[in-house]
């Protein structure tokens, strides 16, 4: 099995990677985050999870930035209706603190806003990840998204803001901010037009 890859972007494709290694081009199969953030020409190094489908004669490489991203990607694969194209769709909508909050918070409703994601397939993902998802020093995971914060992640998604980036919104508000979901749906928005 590889376990890293290190190499040179060599193509960025609509979902994958091809990374250049001693001569060898690996198609390699990212969350859409990290595709949005390479250029090819640039150097990379990725966690990577061998699937091989026995099935299907098919033997993908699966690549994360982070060990963290590894983890739960092999957690989520881990679970009952989800292969790895799920997976990533899952780690390419949401991070994993966003997902350990969902599991913590007994929230299905936020898986179930990925594409691909159903009912019973968030409950069988919340029941697999339940106690499997390793705590993080000075992170309060017990700090699940309130009913307020829900309503404005819900408003920012229908407006097509992805549930990655309304996360990120929804923690750029100040934390004395007052808890009406319309002036938090504001603050929020203002993450979006403010200047980087």
């Amino acid at each position: 099995m590889i376990a890293t890859i290190t190499g040179r972007i060599a193509e960025v494709d609509q979902d994958s990677l091809v990374v250049e290694m001693g001569g060898v081009g690996l198609r390699v199969f990212v969350p859409e985050p990290l595709l949005a953030e390479s250029e090819a020409g640039k150097s990379i190094f990725l966690h990577t999870f061998t699937h091989v489908a026995t099935s299907q004669d098919i033997l993908a490489l699966y690549g994360f930035k982070s060990k963290e991203d590894y983890q739960y990607f092999v957690h989520l694969i881990g679970a009952n209706r989800v292969g790895p194209k799920l997976a990533l769709t899952i780690l390419s909508s949401l991070n994993p603190e966003a997902i350990r909050r969902a599991v913590v918070g007994e929230q299905p409703e936020v898986l179930q806003r990925v594409k691909g994601v159903g009912e019973k397939a968030a409950q069988q993902i919340m029941l697999h990840l339940k106690g499997k998802l390793p705590a993080v020093e000075g992170v309060d995971v017990m700090a699940a998204v309130d009913e307020v914060d829900e309503e404005v992640l819900a408003a920012l998604t229908t407006l097509g803001y992805s549930v990655v980036e309304a996360q990120a919104a929804l923690q750029s508000i100040p934390k004395d901010a007052m808890d009406e979901v319309e002036e938090r749906i504001k603050l929020a928005l203002a993450y979006f037009t403010s200047p980087s």
